[in-house]
């Protein structure tokens, strides 16, 4: 509990002048707030890392992910997030019109969500080959499994709601829907550059990686819609946090 009020007050000055702004903003001013809230997401993401909430690191290029060993503090954040997440959609109910949920078939995108998700972890599985756990991160204990899982599902369901819903669908009514999704990758991408670069030591390699995670979601959402894209995001970070290639 300590450690989860300890991040909550590192975060909380950020968030209280965000909300301020973006309280503040006209009404018209859609591109704005939507990238805020982006902003906001960004400073909660990020404060992990400082908070040892989680790990990177690097092997001969390839990059690993571990989270905290802690059941409990995984399912707070992922509750959390669910409940952050909720509040943004009914307080800003101006921008559901931007948000698809799901593609015409719902069992359809939630398979598509799934193979979105296969595509991404391919090449890590090559990467890992013939590389111990103990060097990429460790071994993560069995029990741990479903509260990664839990946090995985929820944690990016807000980032993809944001990056996928608001921002892509804004796009798509300015832009051709192949425009949006290179758009929607390449931004996804950029709100890494921080964390690649000043958070951690990883550089280059965040930002191919979110780059490729990025689009591939965002393909994934341009016909499956928001919930596929959070399977496809949120499966590749409990495969990459959970040591199970």
């Amino acid at each position: 509990m300590e450690l989860l009020f300890e991040y909550s007050l590192r975060i909380f000055p950020g968030l209280v002048l965000i909300t301020l702004i973006f309280l503040l903003l006209p009404k018209h001013a859609v591109l704005t707030k939507i990238f805020l809230l982006i902003f906001g997401f960004i400073l909660m993401r990020d404060a992990m890392t400082p908070m040892g909430l989680w790990t990177f690191g690097i092997d001969e290029g390839t990059i690993w992910l571990r989270f905290i060993d802690d059941g409990f503090i995984l399912i707070a954040l992922a509750l959390t997030s669910l409940v952050l997440t909720v509040g943004i959609l009914y307080f800003n109910k101006s921008l559901k019109q931007y948000i698809l949920w799901f593609g015409r078939y719902k069992i359809t995108s939630l398979v598509v969500g799934f193979i979105g998700g296969v595509v991404v972890i391919i090449p890590f599985h090559f990467m890992y080959m013939g590389t111990s756990s103990e060097e990429l991160g460790g071994a993560v204990s069995l029990e741990l499994l479903l509260p990664l899982l839990i946090f995985s599902l929820f944690g990016n369901f807000t980032e993809e709601v944001l990056f996928r819903g608001y921002l892509q669908g804004y796009l798509e009514t300015q832009l051709s829907s192949w425009h949006a999704v290179l758009l929607s990758g390449l931004i996804f991408a950029m709100g890494h550059i921080f964390l690649a670069v000043t958070v951690t030591d990883l550089g280059i390699a965040v930002i191919l990686f979110t780059l490729y995670e990025g689009i591939i979601c965002a393909v994934v959402r341009k016909s499956h819609g928001v919930i596929a894209a959070t399977i496809t995001h949120g499966m590749t970070i409990f495969i990459l946090a959970s040591g199970l290639l």
